[in-house]
């Protein structure tokens, strides 16, 4: 088991940035996979970033490829999302994810762990 716990949402400007942060307890963070998503109102998650547990490779969304970067601490159990350059697209909810073995990234359904979101909101 591991709990998570996201901050750092907020409102922002457009072409602003924001750090989100994904505090985790419980198990041992360095086993966990993390994974960042976002809903929107609507049914679907969608994928952001992912970070394996090394810390070394990461996965991007196209639409975030250039503009937000993925990074962990496992010293601190906590992965961390930069959103950089942020649109008003960007509005949702953000969530954080973990799963001891990443098979799929873009997957919601691939992770055994959520938190309970952060509200991010940016205004034209």
């Amino acid at each position: 088991q591991v709990q998570l716990v996201e901050s750092g949402g907020g409102l922002v400007q457009a072409g602003g940035s924001l750090r989100l942060s994904c505090a985790a307890s419980g198990r041992t963070f360095s086993s966990f996979d993390m994974g960042w998503f976002r809903q929107a109102p609507g049914p679907e998650r969608e994928f952001v970033a992912a970070i394996r547990r090394n810390g070394v490779s990461t996965y991007f969304a196209d639409s975030a490829k250039g503009r937000f970067t993925i990074s962990r601490d496992n010293a601190n159990n906590t992965v961390y999302l930069q959103m950089n350059t942020l649109n008003p697209e960007d509005t949702a909810v953000y969530y954080c994810a973990a799963v001891v073995n990443l098979r799929v990234p873009f997957n919601p359904k691939a992770y055994d762990y959520w938190g309970q979101g952060t509200q991010v909101t940016v205004s034209s």
